[in-house]
């Protein structure tokens, strides 16, 4: 019995000392080695559009596929403003991230939307999703931004102005994405859109963004917990709460749009929703204030007792690299090394417990800062002058 408690006693005090420690093993030498590698496998991915691969994101969502493009593109065109050298390769993969999206946009919006939005009627006169029309507005504001092509000056005038048309329609002036279902998600993308256009072509919708964010203020925010809401319908009542997805890159969006309103929002989210501890990190979905029971194809799964979600976990990586919270991004890449089991090959770097999407979304953290920071400082230069 002796050698029994002792052998217990040592097998406590090790795992004490061990599982502490587990996180040493998984936590990242230098990020900045991971973007070349994950930069490749993207590279590849746009080159297979229409694939095996991608043909198995669209059947899991079709939204999906249309957010690996932006997320990708917005990933390259960062790289391009990082790495001079290199900007016509990678411009090419913007171009061709953009140039596939308008085709296949050609065959009604309804490619990228699920098939619950298909033959409803929207409530605005114009039936438009801003879901699309505010990804595709952002993926050409970012290539213009970066070198201007002069075919797609007008694409991306006219996209903006059927934004604005929508936003301004709406009676709590944010637009829908489904028939009588507007997201936060796409709201605040579609704004930074207009930001990024404003500063190319020199035309001025701040009065719309700020009129936006005290809207939003009024009609988009939590009581309980302060933090946007995720979904609403047309006449601005609520249908989902706060939503970590949603947050996460909301937030990061905002930055163009009011930097105080995305910061507030940033701060709520971070203490409402991420756990931290040994040195990994992790987001939930939802605020324990503001609960929701049932998961959703956006939010994925969550594993309870630790309150893990993938969804939210994944977009967390977005507005750690967007604030700089250099803690939680090392913490949530410890945490995926451990859990989301990356493959290096001669193709580049995945991680085989995701997809294109979250791979895309990866990138796109860990290259994102040229592009805005570029756009802020020109709305300080318009400011001084």
């Amino acid at each position: 019995m002796r050698r029994v408690f002792l052998l217990l006693f040592l097998l406590i005090v090790a795992t004490a000392v061990w599982v502490p420690s587990l996180h040493l093993w998984f936590r990242p030498s230098d990020v900045r080695e991971m973007v070349p590698a994950l930069a490749a496998r993207q590279r590849g991915r746009v080159s297979q559009v229409g694939g095996p691969e991608h043909a198995m994101l669209r059947q899991l969502n079709p939204e999906w596929d249309l957010m690996a493009r932006t997320f990708s593109a917005l990933a390259f065109a960062n790289l391009a403003l990082r790495e001079p050298e290199r900007k016509a390769e990678h411009l090419a993969v913007v171009d061709a991230l953009v140039s596939r999206t308008l085709e296949d946009e050609r065959r009604g919006q309804e490619f990228f939307l699920l098939p619950y939005g298909h033959g409803r009627p929207f409530k605005d006169p114009a039936g438009r999703s801003l879901f699309i029309d505010g990804e595709l507005a952002l993926m050409l504001a970012a290539r213009q931004w970066v070198e201007p092509r002069e075919d797609w000056a007008l694409l991306l005038r006219e996209r903006v102005d059927l934004i604005v048309g929508q936003l301004e329609r709406s009676p709590i002036l944010a637009a829908e994405s489904y028939p009588d279902q507007g997201w936060t998600f796409c709201n605040t993308m579609a704004l930074a859109a207009l930001r990024i256009s404003d500063a190319l072509d020199g035309r001025d919708h701040s009065s719309l963004r700020a009129r936006w964010v005290e809207s939003a203020r009024e009609h988009l925010v939590d009581a309980r917990t302060g933090l946007l809401v995720a979904e609403f319908t047309y006449q601005g009542r609520t249908l989902d709460g706060p939503e970590g997805s949603t947050l996460w890159l909301a937030a990061h969006m905002l930055q163009l749009v009011d930097a105080d309103f995305a910061l507030e929002q940033y701060e709520r989210a971070r203490r409402e929703l991420v756990g931290e501890l040994w040195g990994f990190a992790w987001a939930g979905e939802w605020p324990e204030a503001s609960p929701k029971a049932v998961s959703d194809v956006d939010s994925g799964p969550t594993i309870p007792l630790v309150n893990v979600n993938a969804g939210s976990s994944g977009l967390a990586f977005v507005a750690a690299g967007a604030f700089e919270d250099t803690a939680l991004m090392e913490g949530l890449l410890t945490s995926l090394n451990f859990a989301a089991f990356p493959v290096a090959d001669e193709t580049g770097l995945r991680f085989a417990a995701g997809n294109s999407l979250s791979d895309a979304v990866l990138l796109y953290s860990l290259t994102q800062g040229p592009l805005w920071r570029q756009v802020q400082f020109a709305r300080k230069m318009e400011a001084a002058r």
